[in-house]
């Protein structure tokens, strides 16, 4: 499932964009101005914007600026008819495509469609390979900074690994001896009880109820994976 967040001031064009899309299976986020698409956009894993340029606060020209300095996430310009300058410029800072104002929905899908596709599937840039991001935990390899909900958790090396081995799998099964292999490098040797330990430190640091955890997560008799 993609994740599109609409931003736009007016929430009658909000609410139609929302039917145009309910046709296909998106997880829709609403904004109504740049400085909320910005918040959501830190929070939340986006794989497309439709932005409005005319806004309150911060206008679309501003935010996608801002944006651009740490997100490759496709954007396309909602425009009037009378905006030309404004879509010239809002290609310039890094747009990646328009629609003009009144919208055909076809057209819309088509090219939500394709930004999406060009994206996701023919080799578009990551925003940054050193990120990783599960939910709320954001996990920075070349700063060695993990953040929880934007607050920064300081974490022992140990703990970074193992958390960066899970968060570069998600999904996948590790065995505590697995763990103790690729993080400390060297045969476990009895030390899965010390991947145990860690595991359970970090869930402490970085789950909001350590005991029902939601993405620090343990497969009874086989390991430990991150989802």
């Amino acid at each position: 499932m993609y994740n599109i967040l609409i931003c736009d001031d007016e929430k009658d064009i909000v609410s139609a964009l929302k039917i145009y899309l309910a046709s296909d299976d998106y997880c829709l986020y609403e904004a109504y101005n740049g400085r909320e698409a910005l918040k959501i956009v830190e929070e939340n894993e986006i794989h497309l914007i439709l932005l409005d340029i005319m806004m309150p606060e911060m206008d679309g020209i501003q935010t996608l600026s801002e944006m651009r300095k740490s997100r490759n996430i496709p954007v396309i310009f909602l425009t009037a008819k009378s905006e030309d300058t404004d879509k010239i410029l809002g290609l310039n800072v890094g747009a990646d495509d328009y629609v003009t104002k009144p919208f055909n929905p076809v057209e819309l899908l088509a090219r939500v469609k394709s930004q999406l596709r060009r994206y996701m599937e023919l080799g578009a840039a990551p925003e940054k390979k050193s990120v990783l991001r599960i939910g709320d935990i954001e996990l920075d390899d070349e700063a060695k900074d993990v953040t929880l909900m934007g607050e920064k958790i300081n974490l022992t090396p140990k703990e970074f690994g193992i958390l960066r081995l899970l968060m570069q799998n998600p999904g996948k099964v590790f065995s505590p001896k697995e763990i103790y292999g690729q993080v400390w490098g060297e045969d476990a040797f009895g030390g899965e009880g010390t991947v145990s330990v860690h595991i359970r430190h970090l869930r402490e640091k970085l789950e909001i109820d350590p005991e029902q955890p939601r993405h620090l997560k343990v497969v009874w008799g086989q390991g430990y994976k991150a989802e």
